[in-house]
Order: C-alpha cells, then structure tokens, then sequence
C-alpha cells in the first residue's frame, strides 16, 4: 500500500490562512430510516420541502451576514455539500437557489465542488439530470451493497439492478462520482467481499467510500445485535476484510487517502478533505455543525436536531443555533488530531500549530507516542507529518483517546 509521503500533490495540506470555506448543507428527511444509520434523519409522510428550503437560505444569509460583520475579507468557497437524510429529496429548484445564494454570498473558487446525495432509487434516478442543471456537478450514491439479500438486510429500498443503472446514469451526467459500500456484514467472506468491490470498481467511478458495517447505539440494529439476531465479523476476519478493500481498490488505481475513503488521485472529496483537515466550514439545517475562526476564536457551533423545531427558530430568528463556544487551544489540537490521523497523509506539525496554538508534541502524550512509532502504528513520513500506517488504522479509535492529552 502507498505510504504517505508517496501520495500525489493534490493532497499536499494548505496554510490556515488560505483555507476557503466549505458549506455543509442538511436535508433531514428520508422516505424510510435504514436500520443502521445513526444520523439526523427522519421519515415524515409530508415535507413542505420549498418552506424548508427557504429557510435554509435564511440560514446560510444570517450566517454570511455575521461573517461580514466580523470585518473578514470576503471569504472564498470551495465546496458544497448536500448530506442527509436524502437530500436527492429535495425540491430541485430549493438545491438551485442554495447554490445560487453561497456563490452569491462568497466568491466560488473556479473549481468549486458541489456535492449532492442520492439514492439509487427510480424516483431519484429521473432527477438526476435536473440536479446536474442546477449546479451540482458531483454525486453521491448511496448504493450500500451490490447483492439483493445485503441490500435486503441494510433496509435499503432498491436493488442491485437499479444501483447499476443509477451509477450508470450518474456517469453519464456528472463530471465526479462517488459512492458508497457497506462491508463486513453478517457472514460474508473475505472472497465475497472481493468479487463484489471488483464489480464495484469496473463501474467507473473515481471515487468510493467503503465503511465497515458498525452497530450503533440508538438504531434497529443495536436492538436486534443485542438479542443475538445477527453477528458481525471480528478481529482477523475483519481486519482481512479491511486489508483486501485496499487491496482490491488498488489494482483499480483507488488510493486509500483517508481510513474509509479511497480516490483516484485528483478525485479526493475537497469538501470532507476540509473536515479532516481542520479548516473552517459552515453548516446550515436541523442538527448541522460547523467550526469558523471569528474574532474570539475558532467557535463551534451546532444547531438545533428537531426538523420542526430547527424550522420555527429560523423563521422566527433567522437560524436555530442552540449551542456556540469558543474552542480552547487543547479542544481545537484535539479536534485536529482526531480528524487528521485518519488521513493517509497524517497531520503537519505545523499546521496544527498556526491552527491551534499548540505545537503537536504538547498535544499528544511523549510516551503514547514514542510506543505506537515503535509498534509500527504511527510514522513519521519524509516531509515530516505523523501519519497512521495500516496496522494504525485499524486501531485508531483504541490509539487516539490515550495518544491525545
């Protein structure tokens, strides 16, 4: 597998300074709830999705309003991202107008990124072209699996055939695709799993998430785990699924640039590389969070989770924050840390410094650190970042909470 330093220099990290924003925009309605998703999404039997729609405009206003009042330059944008719930959903005209307003309200950067979720349902499928033509020009597809009895048990409302033609349709259309898979689900084997992402793969898109099926608290799933309804693979047998995603990914030119991400060089999302890569982003819609540096700091804020609720604080306030405070420097090392161990380039020493105001060796514990290089789970890369290796990451969320002061 690649090392870190051996990425390409699409990847190469940007100063603070110069880190344009990034637009998170939540649609959080779905016409079923999968029984593994953990997210703000909710099934309602009616949305009046032009009413929502306007409000998240008046968010994304009283957002670009406050920028400006803070004196800031004329802030550049980068990328938007439609997330969910199935924000395919949405009134096309609604996506049209959000994206109208932010390169309205900020200065595009000539390759802006417009991502938009989807399922490959037929409903969705037909929309496709009228989203492209309102601005969106990379999709995201929630295909899950590409074999009908996992589809079946992931809750999802299509089928193999249906994902094909959607991938296929969305080829045709936008100039970026991605999209995602659900692996290590119950009973599949290591040669399973590999004939399914080769098929993945030969469809041609630059771009897939590959997540590792996880119980979350709260879901279906928890529920039915608990009782002995169904067992997921574990240690080795996971780990070699891991190993053989990479590996499959890599015979098809995906590189593994982030723990569950893998792109053809060039292909990287920009807008969750700004995630990880801790720059500042915005957030508008019900449960949305965002990180801004303003006068008093970098601040997080989030927003209020209720579809409903979010909707009558923006119309009677014009947003629904309902929590804002200002990162201290160990929060924002921490936070930075947590994000950029999961990238294959690793974290820049001094990029987190001009981020945070900590120097990378007050933000980690000396003697953590010293025995996961020696384990072989951390290394330093030749320009000088700290990257996770491939054992690392299969570990990272036992590492970083005794890594991390």
């Amino acid at each position: 597998m690649p090392a870190a330093a051996d990425l390409p220099p699409s990847l190469a990290p940007t100063e603070p300074a110069s880190d344009p924003l990034a637009l998170y925009v939540h649609w959080p309605f779905c016409a079923a709830k999968c029984p593994y998703c953990d997210f703000n999404s909710h099934v309602r039997e009616r949305v009046d999705g032009m009413r929502y729609g306007e409000a998240l405009r008046r968010e994304l206003a009283h957002e670009a309003a406050r920028l400006a009042q803070q004196g800031q330059e004329r802030r550049k944008l980068a990328s938007i991202f439609f997330g969910g719930g199935t924000p395919s959903l949405m009134p096309t005209q609604a996506v049209a107008d959000i994206i109208a307003d932010a390169c309205r309200f900020f200065d595009p950067t000539p390759d802006i990124e417009i991502t938009l979720e989807a399922n490959p349902t037929s409903v969705e499928i037909a929309k496709l072209a009228e989203l492209r033509a309102a601005g969106v020009n990379r999709a995201s597809l929630g295909v899950q699996a590409l074999n009908n009895q996992a589809l079946g048990f992931l809750g999802r409302k299509h089928d193999a055939g249906q994902a094909i033609a959607a991938l296929e349709a969305a080829r045709s259309l936008f100039p970026r695709l991605s999209f995602d898979l659900i692996y290590a689900r119950p009973g599949q084997q290591e040669a399973e799993w590999r004939a399914e992402l080769r098929q993945a793969l030969t469809l041609a898109a630059d771009h897939l998430s590959l997540y590792q099926l996880t119980i979350e608290p709260g879901t279906r799933f928890a529920t039915e785990h608990a009782r002995g309804a169904f067992a997921l693979p574990e240690g080795e047998e996971a780990a070699a699924l891991y190993f053989a995603t990479g590996e499959e990914a890599g015979h098809f030119g995906l590189l593994p640039y982030e723990v569950s991400n893998y792109a053809r060089p060039g292909a990287e999302s920009r807008h969750n590389l700004a995630y990880w890569r801790y720059g500042d982003y915005l957030g508008i819609g019900a449960g949305a969070h965002q990180r801004l540096l303003l006068r008093e700091g970098l601040v997080a804020s989030r927003r209020h989770r209720g579809p409903e609720e979010w909707l009558a604080r923006v119309e009677a306030q014009g947003h629904a924050i309902t929590h804002a405070e200002t990162l201290s420097a160990t929060d924002r090392a921490r936070e930075a840390m947590l994000m950029g161990l999961r990238l294959s380039e690793g974290v820049d020493p001094a990029r987190i410094e001009a981020r945070t105001g900590l120097t990378l060796a007050e933000a980690v514990d000396p003697g953590i650190l010293a025995a996961c290089l020696e384990e072989d789970y951390l290394r330093w890369t030749a320009d000088g970042r700290l990257a996770a290796t491939w054992e690392g990451r299969l570990r990272l969320d036992a590492l970083l909470p005794a890594l991390l002061r």
